[in-house]
Protein backbone atom coordinates (compact mmCIF):
# COMPACT_ATOMS: atom_id res chain seq x y z
CA UNK A 1 0.00 0.00 0.00
CA UNK A 2 1.48 3.18 -1.18
CA UNK A 3 1.82 6.41 1.44
CA UNK A 4 -0.68 8.34 -0.34
CA UNK A 5 -3.53 5.53 -0.26
CA UNK A 6 -2.75 4.72 3.22
CA UNK A 7 -3.08 8.16 4.21
CA UNK A 8 -6.38 8.20 2.23
CA UNK A 9 -7.64 5.06 4.38
CA UNK A 10 -6.71 7.02 7.67
CA UNK A 11 -8.79 9.58 6.58
CA UNK A 12 -11.36 7.48 5.44
CA UNK A 13 -11.84 5.72 8.56
CA UNK A 14 -12.47 9.10 10.19
CA UNK A 15 -16.33 8.56 9.38
CA UNK A 16 -17.84 9.76 12.66
CA UNK A 17 -17.25 13.37 11.61
CA UNK A 18 -18.07 15.51 8.89
CA UNK A 19 -15.17 17.87 9.48
CA UNK A 20 -12.02 18.23 7.05
CA UNK A 21 -8.67 16.63 8.76
CA UNK A 22 -7.10 19.50 10.47
CA UNK A 23 -3.04 20.44 9.38
CA UNK A 24 -2.25 19.23 12.74
CA UNK A 25 -3.93 15.92 12.00
CA UNK A 26 -2.27 15.33 9.15
CA UNK A 27 1.11 16.66 10.62
CA UNK A 28 0.74 13.48 12.95
CA UNK A 29 0.07 11.25 10.36
CA UNK A 30 3.60 12.28 9.01
CA UNK A 31 5.18 11.98 12.06
CA UNK A 32 3.91 8.41 12.26
CA UNK A 33 5.42 7.23 8.96
CA UNK A 34 8.92 8.20 9.95
CA UNK A 35 11.14 7.21 6.78
CA UNK A 36 13.95 4.56 8.19
CA UNK A 37 17.65 4.76 7.61
CA UNK A 38 18.88 2.05 5.11
CA UNK A 39 21.35 -0.23 7.21
CA UNK A 40 20.16 0.64 10.62
CA UNK A 41 18.42 -1.65 13.62
CA UNK A 42 14.65 -0.57 13.35
CA UNK A 43 12.08 -0.87 15.88
CA UNK A 44 8.97 -2.82 13.84
CA UNK A 45 5.54 -3.83 14.76
CA UNK A 46 3.95 -7.07 13.61
CA UNK A 47 0.78 -6.24 11.82
CA UNK A 48 -0.29 -9.32 9.65
CA UNK A 49 1.02 -12.89 8.41
CA UNK A 50 -0.01 -15.80 6.07
CA UNK A 51 1.92 -19.18 5.94
CA UNK A 52 5.54 -17.40 5.05
CA UNK A 53 5.64 -14.55 6.00
CA UNK A 54 4.91 -11.43 8.51
CA UNK A 55 3.77 -8.23 7.71
CA UNK A 56 5.86 -5.77 9.16
CA UNK A 57 5.72 -1.70 9.92
CA UNK A 58 8.52 -0.41 10.81
CA UNK A 59 7.45 3.28 10.29
CA UNK A 60 8.05 4.36 7.16
CA UNK A 61 5.60 4.85 3.80
CA UNK A 62 5.31 1.01 2.98
CA UNK A 63 4.84 -2.36 4.95
CA UNK A 64 7.37 -4.76 4.05
CA UNK A 65 7.46 -8.90 4.62
CA UNK A 66 9.77 -11.27 6.52
CA UNK A 67 9.99 -14.90 5.56
CA UNK A 68 9.31 -17.14 8.91
CA UNK A 69 12.25 -19.17 7.96
CA UNK A 70 14.69 -16.13 9.42
CA UNK A 71 12.50 -16.26 12.89
CA UNK A 72 13.41 -19.29 14.89
CA UNK A 73 10.48 -21.87 15.89
CA UNK A 74 10.30 -20.74 19.33
CA UNK A 75 9.74 -17.58 18.68
CA UNK A 76 6.96 -17.99 16.05
CA UNK A 77 5.20 -20.36 18.24
CA UNK A 78 5.18 -16.67 20.65
CA UNK A 79 4.40 -14.27 17.92
CA UNK A 80 1.34 -12.40 17.68
CA UNK A 81 0.08 -9.17 15.52
CA UNK A 82 0.66 -6.27 17.52
CA UNK A 83 4.00 -7.38 18.60
CA UNK A 84 7.11 -4.81 18.33
CA UNK A 85 10.72 -6.77 16.93
CA UNK A 86 13.47 -5.28 16.00
CA UNK A 87 14.72 -5.80 12.49
CA UNK A 88 17.75 -4.49 10.21
CA UNK A 89 16.99 -2.44 6.98
CA UNK A 90 19.08 -3.86 4.24
CA UNK A 91 17.49 -2.04 1.60
CA UNK A 92 14.63 0.09 -0.33
CA UNK A 93 13.36 -1.90 -3.06
CA UNK A 94 13.21 -0.61 -7.00
CA UNK A 95 9.41 -1.23 -7.01
CA UNK A 96 9.09 0.53 -3.79
CA UNK A 97 8.71 -0.79 -0.05
CA UNK A 98 12.11 -2.32 2.30
CA UNK A 99 13.97 -5.31 2.61
CA UNK A 100 14.20 -6.07 5.67
CA UNK A 101 15.99 -9.27 7.86
CA UNK A 102 15.41 -10.39 11.75
CA UNK A 103 18.35 -12.57 11.44
CA UNK A 104 20.78 -9.78 10.57
CA UNK A 105 19.07 -7.75 13.00
CA UNK A 106 19.62 -10.80 15.70
CA UNK A 107 23.23 -11.00 14.71
CA UNK A 108 24.09 -7.38 14.85
CA UNK A 109 22.65 -7.90 18.69
CA UNK A 110 24.89 -10.89 19.09
CA UNK A 111 28.11 -9.80 18.07
CA UNK A 112 27.47 -6.65 20.35
CA UNK A 113 26.51 -9.36 23.18
CA UNK A 114 29.48 -11.10 22.31
CA UNK A 115 32.06 -8.29 22.25
CA UNK A 116 31.10 -6.88 25.68
CA UNK A 117 30.82 -10.54 26.69
CA UNK A 118 34.83 -11.05 25.88
CA UNK A 119 35.97 -7.65 27.18
CA UNK A 120 34.03 -8.60 30.30
CA UNK A 121 35.39 -12.10 30.53
CA UNK A 122 31.95 -13.71 30.80
CA UNK A 123 29.99 -16.05 29.70
CA UNK A 124 27.34 -17.04 27.35
CA UNK A 125 24.98 -19.31 27.12
CA UNK A 126 24.57 -21.39 23.66
CA UNK A 127 22.72 -24.89 22.33
CA UNK A 128 24.80 -27.55 20.94
CA UNK A 129 23.37 -28.08 17.42
CA UNK A 130 25.20 -30.70 15.36
CA UNK A 131 28.73 -32.12 15.23
CA UNK A 132 30.97 -30.82 12.73
CA UNK A 133 34.78 -31.45 11.92
CA UNK A 134 36.95 -31.06 14.49
CA UNK A 135 33.99 -30.57 16.95
CA UNK A 136 30.77 -29.20 17.62
CA UNK A 137 28.37 -26.56 16.36
CA UNK A 138 26.83 -23.93 18.94
CA UNK A 139 23.86 -21.73 18.55
CA UNK A 140 24.73 -18.72 20.91
CA UNK A 141 22.96 -16.25 18.22
CA UNK A 142 25.14 -16.70 15.74
CA UNK A 143 26.51 -20.50 14.79
CA UNK A 144 29.80 -21.09 16.94
CA UNK A 145 32.22 -23.51 17.02
CA UNK A 146 33.08 -25.45 20.12
CA UNK A 147 36.50 -27.82 19.17
CA UNK A 148 36.77 -30.97 20.70
CA UNK A 149 39.41 -30.16 23.23
CA UNK A 150 37.18 -27.74 24.97
CA UNK A 151 33.73 -29.53 25.31
CA UNK A 152 35.14 -31.11 28.38
CA UNK A 153 38.02 -32.22 30.79
CA UNK A 154 38.28 -35.29 29.62
CA UNK A 155 37.71 -36.65 26.14
CA UNK A 156 33.73 -37.19 25.67
CA UNK A 157 32.78 -40.49 24.40
CA UNK A 158 29.57 -40.30 23.13
CA UNK A 159 29.17 -36.69 21.35
CA UNK A 160 25.90 -37.02 20.09
CA UNK A 161 24.25 -37.43 23.52
CA UNK A 162 25.14 -33.82 23.95
CA UNK A 163 23.17 -33.01 20.44
CA UNK A 164 20.61 -30.09 22.13
CA UNK A 165 21.93 -29.66 25.28
CA UNK A 166 22.58 -26.73 26.70
CA UNK A 167 25.56 -24.99 28.58
CA UNK A 168 27.18 -21.77 29.40
CA UNK A 169 30.69 -20.93 27.22
CA UNK A 170 33.65 -19.16 27.20
CA UNK A 171 34.56 -16.80 24.28
CA UNK A 172 38.03 -17.57 23.21
CA UNK A 173 38.37 -15.52 20.02
CA UNK A 174 36.25 -13.76 17.56
CA UNK A 175 35.97 -12.56 13.71
CA UNK A 176 32.52 -10.50 12.67
CA UNK A 177 33.96 -9.92 9.24
CA UNK A 178 34.38 -13.89 8.93
CA UNK A 179 31.34 -14.40 11.07
CA UNK A 180 33.72 -16.75 13.21
CA UNK A 181 33.40 -17.63 16.77
CA UNK A 182 35.45 -19.77 18.93
CA UNK A 183 34.02 -20.87 22.46
CA UNK A 184 34.94 -22.89 25.17
CA UNK A 185 33.36 -25.13 27.94
CA UNK A 186 36.14 -26.64 29.38
CA UNK A 187 37.50 -23.03 30.63
CA UNK A 188 34.29 -22.86 32.75
CA UNK A 189 34.88 -26.58 33.84
CA UNK A 190 38.96 -25.70 34.77
CA UNK A 191 38.30 -22.47 36.74
CA UNK A 192 35.41 -24.61 38.99
CA UNK A 193 37.61 -27.82 39.07
CA UNK A 194 39.85 -25.30 40.53
CA UNK A 195 37.77 -23.53 43.22
CA UNK A 196 37.07 -27.18 44.23
CA UNK A 197 40.52 -28.46 44.60
CA UNK A 198 41.56 -25.54 46.93
CA UNK A 199 38.97 -26.41 48.97
CA UNK A 200 39.67 -30.03 48.85
CA UNK A 201 43.29 -29.65 49.72
CA UNK A 202 42.22 -28.19 52.96
CA UNK A 203 39.75 -30.84 53.63
CA UNK A 204 41.34 -33.99 52.70
CA UNK A 205 43.28 -36.35 54.75
CA UNK A 206 44.22 -39.75 54.82
CA UNK A 207 41.91 -42.15 56.12
CA UNK A 208 38.90 -39.83 55.45
CA UNK A 209 35.79 -41.99 53.68
CA UNK A 210 34.99 -39.97 50.83
CA UNK A 211 31.95 -40.01 47.94
CA UNK A 212 33.55 -39.51 43.78
CA UNK A 213 32.40 -39.97 40.80
CA UNK A 214 34.35 -42.84 38.40
CA UNK A 215 36.47 -40.55 36.05
CA UNK A 216 37.97 -43.04 33.76
CA UNK A 217 38.63 -46.58 33.52
CA UNK A 218 41.96 -48.61 32.68
CA UNK A 219 43.49 -51.94 32.64
CA UNK A 220 45.18 -50.99 36.11
CA UNK A 221 42.80 -49.18 38.18
CA UNK A 222 39.95 -46.23 38.32
CA UNK A 223 40.06 -42.60 38.57
CA UNK A 224 37.82 -41.20 41.01
CA UNK A 225 36.69 -37.59 40.56
CA UNK A 226 36.62 -36.14 44.66
CA UNK A 227 35.41 -33.09 43.98
CA UNK A 228 37.96 -30.60 41.92
CA UNK A 229 41.03 -33.45 42.28
CA UNK A 230 41.56 -36.92 41.07
CA UNK A 231 42.37 -39.96 43.26
CA UNK A 232 43.86 -43.63 41.64
CA UNK A 233 42.09 -46.84 42.95
CA UNK A 234 44.82 -48.98 42.33
CA UNK A 235 42.93 -52.81 40.66
CA UNK A 236 44.40 -54.78 43.71
CA UNK A 237 42.65 -52.15 45.81
CA UNK A 238 39.00 -52.58 44.37
CA UNK A 239 38.29 -55.83 45.93
CA UNK A 240 39.87 -58.33 48.47
CA UNK A 241 39.52 -61.41 45.64
CA UNK A 242 40.82 -61.35 42.18
CA UNK A 243 39.50 -58.40 39.94
CA UNK A 244 40.64 -59.33 35.92
CA UNK A 245 39.43 -55.74 34.81
CA UNK A 246 37.83 -52.80 36.48
CA UNK A 247 35.47 -52.48 33.75
CA UNK A 248 33.69 -55.65 34.51
CA UNK A 249 32.65 -53.89 38.19
CA UNK A 250 32.49 -50.34 37.44
CA UNK A 251 31.43 -48.23 34.72
CA UNK A 252 32.36 -44.32 34.20
CA UNK A 253 29.97 -41.93 35.79
CA UNK A 254 29.62 -44.14 39.05
CA UNK A 255 29.49 -42.56 42.29
CA UNK A 256 31.77 -45.01 44.06
CA UNK A 257 32.87 -44.51 48.32
CA UNK A 258 36.17 -44.99 48.56
CA UNK A 259 38.95 -44.85 51.46
CA UNK A 260 41.54 -42.22 51.24
CA UNK A 261 44.85 -44.41 51.57
CA UNK A 262 47.65 -42.03 51.37
CA UNK A 263 47.56 -38.39 50.04
CA UNK A 264 50.92 -36.65 48.26
CA UNK A 265 49.97 -33.28 48.85
CA UNK A 266 53.09 -31.68 47.09
CA UNK A 267 52.01 -33.60 44.35
CA UNK A 268 48.40 -33.52 44.71
CA UNK A 269 48.41 -37.50 44.38
CA UNK A 270 46.17 -39.26 46.17
CA UNK A 271 45.86 -43.37 46.23
CA UNK A 272 42.77 -44.31 47.13
CA UNK A 273 41.38 -48.14 48.48
CA UNK A 274 37.59 -49.59 47.98
CA UNK A 275 38.39 -52.79 49.91
CA UNK A 276 39.74 -51.03 52.44
CA UNK A 277 36.00 -50.21 53.51
CA UNK A 278 35.55 -54.04 54.47
CA UNK A 279 37.89 -56.01 56.62
CA UNK A 280 39.74 -58.65 55.05
CA UNK A 281 37.31 -62.07 54.14
CA UNK A 282 40.97 -63.81 54.40
CA UNK A 283 41.96 -63.12 57.95
CA UNK A 284 38.68 -65.34 59.36
CA UNK A 285 39.10 -67.68 56.09
CA UNK A 286 40.30 -70.55 57.96
CA UNK A 287 37.51 -70.31 60.80
CA UNK A 288 34.72 -69.87 58.50
CA UNK A 289 35.75 -72.66 56.18
CA UNK A 290 37.19 -75.95 57.85
CA UNK A 291 38.93 -78.65 55.96
CA UNK A 292 37.09 -81.32 54.72
CA UNK A 293 33.65 -79.43 54.97
CA UNK A 294 30.95 -78.94 52.59
CA UNK A 295 30.82 -75.74 50.71
CA UNK A 296 28.42 -73.94 48.06
CA UNK A 297 29.63 -71.18 45.33
CA UNK A 298 29.52 -69.64 42.13
CA UNK A 299 31.69 -70.50 39.12
CA UNK A 300 33.40 -67.01 37.89
CA UNK A 301 36.38 -68.00 35.73
CA UNK A 302 36.97 -71.62 33.71
CA UNK A 303 40.82 -72.71 32.64
CA UNK A 304 42.06 -75.07 31.29
CA UNK A 305 43.64 -76.50 34.52
CA UNK A 306 40.50 -75.81 36.47
CA UNK A 307 37.52 -73.40 37.96
CA UNK A 308 37.91 -70.87 40.47
CA UNK A 309 34.68 -70.82 42.54
CA UNK A 310 33.73 -67.44 44.92
CA UNK A 311 32.73 -68.71 48.11
CA UNK A 312 32.05 -65.30 49.40
CA UNK A 313 32.74 -62.11 47.70
CA UNK A 314 36.82 -61.47 48.14
CA UNK A 315 37.39 -65.33 49.03
CA UNK A 316 37.90 -67.56 45.49
CA UNK A 317 38.90 -71.02 45.74
CA UNK A 318 40.46 -73.40 42.83
CA UNK A 319 38.85 -76.70 41.98
CA UNK A 320 41.59 -78.39 39.92
CA UNK A 321 40.84 -80.40 36.80
CA UNK A 322 42.31 -83.32 38.68
CA UNK A 323 39.98 -82.80 42.07
CA UNK A 324 36.87 -82.44 39.43
CA UNK A 325 36.07 -86.09 38.65
CA UNK A 326 37.50 -89.78 39.65
CA UNK A 327 38.53 -90.33 35.78
CA UNK A 328 41.84 -91.14 35.10
CA UNK A 329 41.10 -88.95 31.85
CA UNK A 330 39.07 -86.20 32.93
CA UNK A 331 36.57 -83.82 30.24
CA UNK A 332 37.40 -80.09 29.74
CA UNK A 333 36.55 -78.37 33.01
CA UNK A 334 34.05 -76.26 30.71
CA UNK A 335 32.36 -79.24 29.65
CA UNK A 336 31.28 -80.35 33.16
CA UNK A 337 30.37 -76.75 35.04
CA UNK A 338 29.55 -73.04 33.45
CA UNK A 339 30.73 -69.97 34.63
CA UNK A 340 27.37 -68.57 36.69
CA UNK A 341 26.86 -72.14 38.14
CA UNK A 342 26.48 -72.90 41.14
CA UNK A 343 27.95 -76.12 42.67
CA UNK A 344 28.52 -77.48 45.70
CA UNK A 345 32.57 -78.13 46.93
CA UNK A 346 34.96 -79.83 49.41
CA UNK A 347 37.21 -77.62 51.31
CA UNK A 348 40.44 -79.29 51.03
CA UNK A 349 43.63 -77.08 52.00
CA UNK A 350 43.69 -73.51 53.00
CA UNK A 351 46.90 -71.26 53.02
CA UNK A 352 45.59 -67.93 54.78
CA UNK A 353 48.85 -66.09 53.79
CA UNK A 354 49.04 -66.40 49.92
CA UNK A 355 45.58 -66.38 49.83
CA UNK A 356 44.52 -69.77 48.00
CA UNK A 357 41.78 -72.38 48.73
CA UNK A 358 41.91 -75.70 47.20
CA UNK A 359 38.61 -77.35 46.64
CA UNK A 360 37.14 -80.47 45.23
CA UNK A 361 34.28 -81.57 43.53
CA UNK A 362 34.97 -85.29 43.05
CA UNK A 363 35.09 -86.05 46.57
CA UNK A 364 31.39 -85.12 46.58
CA UNK A 365 31.05 -88.61 44.67
CA UNK A 366 31.46 -92.08 45.10
CA UNK A 367 34.98 -93.22 44.71
CA UNK A 368 35.20 -95.87 42.22
CA UNK A 369 38.18 -97.34 42.82
CA UNK A 370 36.74 -98.69 46.18
CA UNK A 371 33.86 -100.60 44.60
CA UNK A 372 36.72 -101.67 42.64
CA UNK A 373 38.06 -103.59 45.56
CA UNK A 374 35.06 -104.40 46.55
CA UNK A 375 34.03 -105.92 43.23
CA UNK A 376 37.29 -108.00 42.30
CA UNK A 377 39.52 -108.99 44.77
CA UNK A 378 42.80 -110.36 43.93
CA UNK A 379 42.86 -113.76 42.57
CA UNK A 380 39.64 -113.23 40.54
CA UNK A 381 38.84 -113.72 37.07
CA UNK A 382 37.69 -110.79 35.19
CA UNK A 383 36.48 -110.56 31.74
CA UNK A 384 37.01 -107.62 29.13
CA UNK A 385 37.65 -105.84 25.89
CA UNK A 386 40.86 -104.48 25.31
CA UNK A 387 41.42 -100.88 24.52
CA UNK A 388 44.62 -100.32 23.66
CA UNK A 389 47.96 -102.12 23.22
CA UNK A 390 51.32 -100.46 23.83
CA UNK A 391 54.98 -101.88 23.96
CA UNK A 392 54.76 -102.67 27.86
CA UNK A 393 51.33 -104.34 27.86
CA UNK A 394 47.57 -104.33 26.64
CA UNK A 395 44.87 -102.54 28.83
CA UNK A 396 41.35 -103.66 29.26
CA UNK A 397 38.40 -101.98 30.00
CA UNK A 398 36.92 -102.61 33.71
CA UNK A 399 34.56 -100.24 34.67
CA UNK A 400 33.46 -96.58 33.39
CA UNK A 401 36.91 -94.84 33.28
CA UNK A 402 38.78 -97.37 34.87
CA UNK A 403 41.42 -99.84 32.96
CA UNK A 404 43.23 -103.00 34.19
CA UNK A 405 46.49 -103.03 32.73
CA UNK A 406 48.07 -106.68 31.57
CA UNK A 407 52.04 -106.14 31.40
CA UNK A 408 53.74 -108.08 28.73
CA UNK A 409 55.79 -109.91 30.95
CA UNK A 410 52.02 -111.29 32.22
CA UNK A 411 51.25 -112.16 28.98
CA UNK A 412 52.81 -115.76 28.67
CA UNK A 413 54.91 -118.22 30.89
CA UNK A 414 56.86 -119.46 27.94
CA UNK A 415 56.94 -117.28 24.86
CA UNK A 416 58.84 -114.68 24.45
CA UNK A 417 56.74 -111.60 23.15
CA UNK A 418 58.41 -108.95 22.08
CA UNK A 419 54.92 -106.59 21.22
CA UNK A 420 51.63 -107.50 22.92
CA UNK A 421 50.01 -106.68 19.35
CA UNK A 422 51.63 -110.53 18.03
CA UNK A 423 49.08 -111.87 20.11
CA UNK A 424 46.05 -109.51 20.27
CA UNK A 425 43.88 -107.09 18.65
CA UNK A 426 42.21 -104.02 20.20
CA UNK A 427 39.02 -104.68 20.62
CA UNK A 428 39.21 -108.78 21.34
CA UNK A 429 37.25 -110.18 24.57
CA UNK A 430 39.72 -111.68 26.45
CA UNK A 431 39.95 -112.94 30.24
CA UNK A 432 42.04 -112.39 33.22
CA UNK A 433 43.15 -112.74 36.24
CA UNK A 434 43.51 -110.13 39.00
CA UNK A 435 47.08 -110.22 40.24
CA UNK A 436 46.83 -106.54 42.48
CA UNK A 437 44.97 -103.31 42.76
CA UNK A 438 46.34 -100.52 44.07
CA UNK A 439 43.60 -97.77 45.10
CA UNK A 440 46.23 -94.95 46.05
CA UNK A 441 47.78 -94.77 43.01
CA UNK A 442 44.86 -96.08 40.70
CA UNK A 443 46.28 -99.29 39.58
CA UNK A 444 44.89 -101.99 38.60
CA UNK A 445 47.33 -105.07 37.75
CA UNK A 446 46.55 -108.20 35.70
CA UNK A 447 47.64 -111.54 33.98
CA UNK A 448 46.83 -113.70 31.73
CA UNK A 449 49.50 -116.25 31.96
CA UNK A 450 48.17 -116.96 35.54
CA UNK A 451 44.99 -118.12 33.74
CA UNK A 452 47.43 -121.78 33.51
CA UNK A 453 49.62 -123.50 36.02
CA UNK A 454 53.52 -122.08 35.54
CA UNK A 455 55.24 -124.76 33.93
CA UNK A 456 58.59 -123.96 35.57
CA UNK A 457 57.32 -125.61 38.70
CA UNK A 458 55.59 -128.42 37.01
CA UNK A 459 59.06 -128.81 35.09
CA UNK A 460 60.78 -128.43 38.61
CA UNK A 461 58.66 -131.96 39.59
CA UNK A 462 59.44 -133.72 36.48
CA UNK A 463 62.82 -132.54 36.34
CA UNK A 464 64.63 -133.33 39.56
CA UNK A 465 68.41 -133.29 39.91
CA UNK A 466 70.04 -136.82 38.61
CA UNK A 467 66.92 -137.34 35.70
CA UNK A 468 68.41 -138.49 32.48
CA UNK A 469 66.67 -136.48 29.73
CA UNK A 470 67.02 -136.55 25.86
CA UNK A 471 65.59 -133.45 23.82
CA UNK A 472 66.14 -131.16 20.59
CA UNK A 473 69.21 -128.63 20.27
CA UNK A 474 68.02 -125.43 19.91
CA UNK A 475 70.75 -123.27 20.31
CA UNK A 476 74.24 -123.19 20.17
CA UNK A 477 76.31 -120.71 22.08
CA UNK A 478 80.27 -120.06 23.09
CA UNK A 479 79.15 -120.28 26.50
CA UNK A 480 76.82 -123.80 26.24
CA UNK A 481 73.89 -125.49 24.48
CA UNK A 482 70.29 -125.17 24.58
CA UNK A 483 68.30 -128.32 24.47
CA UNK A 484 64.40 -128.52 24.39
CA UNK A 485 62.99 -131.08 26.64
CA UNK A 486 59.31 -129.93 26.09
CA UNK A 487 57.12 -127.23 25.04
CA UNK A 488 58.62 -123.61 26.81
CA UNK A 489 61.14 -125.63 28.80
CA UNK A 490 64.66 -125.52 27.77
CA UNK A 491 68.15 -126.39 30.01
CA UNK A 492 71.63 -125.50 29.39
CA UNK A 493 74.02 -127.39 29.03
CA UNK A 494 77.02 -125.02 30.04
CA UNK A 495 80.45 -125.42 28.46
CA UNK A 496 81.53 -126.52 31.76
CA UNK A 497 79.55 -129.45 31.24
CA UNK A 498 80.82 -130.53 27.57
CA UNK A 499 83.13 -133.36 27.52
CA UNK A 500 86.81 -131.61 27.23
CA UNK A 501 87.22 -133.37 23.92
CA UNK A 502 84.64 -131.05 22.49
CA UNK A 503 84.81 -128.12 24.63
CA UNK A 504 87.01 -126.26 21.97
CA UNK A 505 84.34 -125.52 19.64
CA UNK A 506 80.93 -127.30 20.57
CA UNK A 507 79.97 -125.63 17.16
CA UNK A 508 81.26 -128.47 15.41
CA UNK A 509 80.26 -131.22 17.52
CA UNK A 510 77.10 -130.21 18.63
CA UNK A 511 74.49 -128.57 15.95
CA UNK A 512 71.23 -127.21 16.15
CA UNK A 513 68.16 -129.57 15.19
CA UNK A 514 70.29 -132.54 16.92
CA UNK A 515 69.26 -135.11 19.67
CA UNK A 516 71.43 -134.58 22.79
CA UNK A 517 71.20 -136.74 26.14
CA UNK A 518 72.29 -135.16 29.28
CA UNK A 519 71.77 -135.78 32.30
CA UNK A 520 69.82 -132.79 35.34
CA UNK A 521 72.41 -131.35 37.48
CA UNK A 522 70.35 -127.85 38.64
CA UNK A 523 66.53 -126.94 38.72
CA UNK A 524 64.95 -123.63 39.71
CA UNK A 525 61.66 -122.85 39.15
CA UNK A 526 61.87 -119.40 40.47
CA UNK A 527 64.92 -118.39 38.22
CA UNK A 528 63.34 -120.78 35.62
CA UNK A 529 66.50 -122.79 34.43
CA UNK A 530 67.44 -125.99 34.07
CA UNK A 531 71.41 -126.95 33.98
CA UNK A 532 72.19 -130.10 32.21
CA UNK A 533 75.72 -131.79 31.68
CA UNK A 534 76.74 -134.38 28.88
CA UNK A 535 79.91 -134.89 30.53
CA UNK A 536 78.56 -136.29 33.64
CA UNK A 537 76.27 -138.67 31.98
CA UNK A 538 79.40 -139.84 29.88
CA UNK A 539 82.24 -140.00 32.95
CA UNK A 540 79.75 -141.05 35.59
CA UNK A 541 76.84 -142.90 33.91
CA UNK A 542 73.41 -142.68 34.35
CA UNK A 543 74.04 -143.91 37.71
CA UNK A 544 76.05 -141.42 38.92
CA UNK A 545 75.14 -140.28 42.34
CA UNK A 546 73.78 -137.42 43.65
CA UNK A 547 76.39 -136.41 45.97
CA UNK A 548 78.97 -136.12 43.15
CA UNK A 549 76.42 -134.19 41.18
CA UNK A 550 75.95 -131.82 43.75
CA UNK A 551 79.55 -131.00 43.86
CA UNK A 552 79.67 -130.26 40.46
CA UNK A 553 76.58 -127.95 40.90
CA UNK A 554 78.44 -125.75 43.39
CA UNK A 555 81.70 -125.48 41.76
CA UNK A 556 79.66 -124.70 38.57
CA UNK A 557 77.47 -121.77 40.71
CA UNK A 558 81.41 -120.35 41.21
CA UNK A 559 82.11 -120.06 37.48
CA UNK A 560 79.05 -119.85 35.22
CA UNK A 561 75.97 -116.68 35.31
CA UNK A 562 73.48 -116.98 38.06
CA UNK A 563 70.47 -116.83 35.43
CA UNK A 564 70.27 -117.23 31.61
CA UNK A 565 70.28 -113.48 31.20
CA UNK A 566 73.28 -113.65 32.72
CA UNK A 567 75.00 -115.91 30.08
CA UNK A 568 73.32 -113.88 27.48
CA UNK A 569 74.61 -110.47 28.65
CA UNK A 570 78.13 -112.10 29.10
CA UNK A 571 78.65 -113.47 25.61
CA UNK A 572 76.86 -109.90 24.32
CA UNK A 573 80.02 -108.43 26.88
CA UNK A 574 82.79 -110.87 25.45
CA UNK A 575 83.25 -111.78 28.76
CA UNK A 576 86.23 -114.72 28.84
CA UNK A 577 85.30 -117.93 29.72
CA UNK A 578 85.07 -119.60 32.70
CA UNK A 579 87.68 -121.71 33.19
CA UNK A 580 86.94 -125.52 33.07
Amino acid sequence: MGYENQMTAEINNNTNTTEEPSFADLFEMEENNTVVEVGNVAQGTIIGEDDENYLVDVGDKAESYIPKSEFRLDEQESITVGDSIEIFVERRKDEGGLLLSREKAIAIKVWEEIARIQEADGTIEGRIDSRVKGGMSVDIGVPAFLPYSQIDLRPVKDLDALIGQSFDFKILKFNRKRNNVVISRRVILEEERSKLREKMREILQEGQIIVGSVTNITDYGLFIDLGGMDGLCHITDLSWGRVSHPAKLYRVGQEVEVKVLKYDRDNDRVSLGIKQLRDDPWATVAERYPISEKTVGKVVSITDYGVFVELEEGVEGLVHVSEMTWSKKPRHPSKIVAVGDSIEVVVLNIEPDTKRISLGMKQLQTNPWDLVVESYPVGSIIEGKIKNITDFGVFIGIEDGIDGLIHVSDLSWTERIKHPSEKFAKGDTIQAVVLKIDKENERFSLGVKQLMPDPWQVAYNNYPSGTVVEGEITNVTDFGIFVKLEEGIEGLVHVSEIPKDKIGDPVQHYKVGDTLKAIVINVSAKDRKIGLSVKTLEDEGEAASVEQIKKEQAEIAQTAPATFGDLLKAAAEGDPKPEE
